[in-house]
């Protein structure tokens, strides 16, 4: 697969807007929480930072890069295990074990079997991440356990949940759309869900 959408001047404000937001959840921290969730959610907001500066300064070529593609799965992977970590520290451990694995599959096959086989796996572990990340806050905020804000979380675990299958389907050669419109929402749809993200955590203090 040939990407063959350039990135505007656009592109890379909203990538750097992404960023900014994402770096300023690792330097200011979530307040209320376990070691294993600050770092779980350092991680991923961490990850957020990197790939939007890879994407500003290589473009949208990077995407085919595995190393990128490996770090994007260590944001929803993160982003989930701190959630769990965080409201249902008695599942952390089993969720790690799940995280790890998820990861280490999708290292191990777009390393060792790139193809239809990977993208299985990729599509599959972003998936299950991308799914806890939006029920879990919905489902915090509507029972009480949370504050109502954190529910921002859960749509930006919808987005990136989209985000990723939609890039994980690109490789594939059967995109659910075209790869110049996931291009060209891509930038747009990665700053939303960052603000979502940064809202929700902030509303949830």
């Amino acid at each position: 697969m040939i990407l063959t959408r350039k990135m505007t001047a656009l592109d890379r404000v909203l990538l750097l807007a992404a960023g900014l937001l994402a770096a300023y959840i690792v330097v200011a921290g979530v307040e209320g929480m376990t070691l294993l969730a600050l770092v779980s959610y350092t991680l991923a907001f961490g990850m957020l930072l990197v790939s939007g500066l890879l994407l500003i300064i290589l473009g949208f070529e990077i995407l085919e890069s595995s190393l990128v593609v490996i770090i994007s799965t260590m944001i929803p992977l993160s982003l989930s295990l701190g959630i769990i970590a965080q409201h249902w520290s008695a599942y952390s451990r089993v969720y790690l074990v799940v995280a790890v694995v998820g990861f280490l599959g999708v290292v191990i096959t777009r390393l060792a079997a790139p193809g239809v086989a990977s993208t299985v796996v990729l599509a599959l572990v972003h998936g299950v991440a991308g799914i806890l990340i939006f029920a879990l806050p919905l489902f915090l905020s509507l029972s009480g356990r949370a504050q109502p804000g954190f529910a921002l979380v859960g749509l930006g675990g919808a987005l990136i949940g989209l985000v990723g299958v939609s890039l994980a389907f690109l490789k594939t050669g059967r995109p659910l759309v075209s790869k110049e419109r996931i291009l060209s929402f891509f930038p747009g749809l990665l700053l939303i869900t960052t603000a979502a993200f940064v809202a929700g955590f902030l509303l949830n203090q």
